[in-house]
């Protein structure tokens, strides 16, 4: 998928399920800075992120903005 290419439809879902493997590396360099003893977990954090963008108003409008989208929510 290019960078620069217009997203419509379904596409948290596709974007998901493409970057998904880039989303658990994003949610575990998240969760290294987090305290020991911590009990969310990376497939959590991507989840919740997950949940949480697709009830925004915000929609991606390519692969870099949903990435920067999903980092910024897994950071909140």
């Amino acid at each position: 998928m290019e960078s620069n290419a217009p997203i419509e439809g379904d596409s948290l879902d596709r974007l998901t399920a493409a970057l998904y493997e880039e989303l658990l590396r994003l949610a575990h360099a998240r969760l290294r800075s987090e305290r020991a003893g911590h009990t969310l977990q990376t497939t959590a954090l991507v989840h919740e992120a997950y949940l949480r963008l697709a009830a925004s108003e915000v929609a991606p409008v390519d692969r870099v903005h949903f990435l920067a989208l999903a980092a910024s929510t897994m950071r909140r």
